[in-house]
This record gives structure tokens, sequence and C-alpha cells, in this order.
């Protein structure tokens, strides 16, 4: 038996990187899954290659419409009559710039992406986890939500942010059967981050992105990137019924990075 047998679980941005990594591993422990992204073609490609057969689906649409993450777990629901874990996965750098150089519409996009959709996947999933009084809810935070670096004010504020929402929410329905927790990896080499990277470097006064990846790399105990699979690893903890006294917590994938 799986550790997650006759479970159903959704997750933003489960297509690729971590959110693949998640999706592949609830599958591993026999949990139903239904991934969400943006492209329906490489949506139709993870069901192919997961191989699940009705244990798996996708839901396509951009995770920083409220409209998208909302229904991604209305469709979860009538789909598979369910929801017992939410993964609210998607995120990452949006836009790179010194905060006296940010425009209005930089600053949306990043709180729309990394902080608006954890809400509202949030809500929604409590609205349906609470009568039930059963559920976990999973956000993909960063060490950037204890730490910051200059040039990603919008990235380091709102995972700040997501951070308060995970603790306050555990607080309000701890005694209903439902934790919510946050994963926090350090850096990680994913397609997102390649692409994303020599922007980022730059706006941290670096070289390029091989000196971005080396800079985090150094900060932590273990010299080197983080995987995906690292990440999956805890998520698999934190949805099993042998974590339920395990809520407001911030779970650090980091390799020893934080310094507390």
């Amino acid at each position: 038996m799986g550790k997650l047998d006759g479970k159903v679980a959704c997750i933003t941005g489960g297509t690729r990187s971590i959110g693949r990594a998640m999706a592949d591993a609830f599958l591993a422990e026999g949990a139903t899954v239904v991934v969400n992204g943006r492209d329906a073609a490489k949506g139709q490609v993870c069901l192919n290659e997961m191989n699940a057969g009705d244990r798996a689906a996708f839901f396509a649409g951009d995770s920083s419409k409220q409209s998208v993450v909302e229904g991604l777990i209305d469709f979860t629901i009538e789909k598979y009559g369910k929801l017992d874990i939410c993964c609210l996965n998607s995120g990452g750098v949006q836009m790179t710039a010194p905060v006296a150089q940010m425009t209005d519409e930089e600053w949306a996009l990043e709180v729309d992406w990394n902080l608006n959709h954890v809400f509202w996947g949030m809500r929604r999933a409590l609205q349906h986890m609470i009568p039930r009084q059963a559920g976990r809810i999973i956000v993909t935070s960063s060490v950037e939500g204890k730490l910051g670096k200059p040039g990603l004010p919008g990235y380091v504020t709102t995972k700040h942010a997501v951070n308060g929402l995970v603790k306050s929410a555990a607080h309000e329905v701890g005694t209903l059967g439902i934790t919510v927790n946050a994963i926090l990896p350090g850096i990680i080499e994913t397609d997102i981050v390649r692409a994303t990277g020599p922007d980022s470097a730059i706006a941290m006064g670096l070289d390029g992105y091989d000196a971005l990846i080396n800079l985090f790399a150094s900060e932590s105990a273990i010299k080197r990137p983080n995987k995906v699979e690292e990440v999956a690893a805890v998520a698999v903890m934190l949805a099993t019924d042998a974590a339920r006294n395990l809520t407001g917590v911030l779970f650090p994938v980091d390799g020893g990075t934080m310094p507390y």
C-alpha cells in the first residue's frame, strides 16, 4: 500500500519542475492527482508521461488568475468527489528590478503570481476542507521568505507574506484536522530558474547565471543546488497521516542555507 492511497491532490504549476516532481511522488504513493499548467499541449504530454490512467488529470490555465486557481479546485472536486491535498506550488521570479525602479504593473504581477494565487487557492480549498474536517494544504515558498536579495523585491516580499499567511491559516483550522504548511526550497536548477536566472543575476549585481548558482550554493552547507525530488519527498511526508500534528511550519529544503 502507498502512503497516500485513496487521497486526491491538486497542484498548481504541476507540469514541470517542483510541481511535476510532487505529482510523480504523489502518484507513486497511490494518490490521484490533478496538475495545473498554462499550456494544454504540455499538459497532455505530462499526462502521457505519467501514464497513470484515471488517477491523473490536467487543468489548463494561468495560476496568477483567480478564476483559474479556484477553477482547479472546483474541477478536482467535481471530477474526483473530494480534495485531500492542495499544493499551491506555482510561482517564481516574475520581474527583476530595484525597488526604486519597479513599476506598479511589475509589482502587481509578482503579487498575483506569488501571493494572491496562494490566498485564492487556500481560501477555496479550506471552504471544502472545513466541513469535512480533514485536509492538507502545502505551499511552495522559498528561503527568500526568510532572507532577502537585492533586485528581487517583489519575489522576496511575496514569499515573506506567504509564510505569514500559512502560519495564520494554520492557527485558524488547527483543531479541525487540517494542516497548513510551507516548504522553503533553496536554489534549484529548474527550467524556470534557467530562464529567469540571467536577469536575476544582473539585478543582483552578479556576472551571470553561473555566478548566481554559485552564490546560492556557497551559502548552503551542502555546497550544491537542491533537487526537485528532495522537495517532493517533504511534500509527501506533509501529506501523510503521520504529519497530522505538523502545521504552521516553514520547512527548509535548502541544504542548510537558512541560519535559523
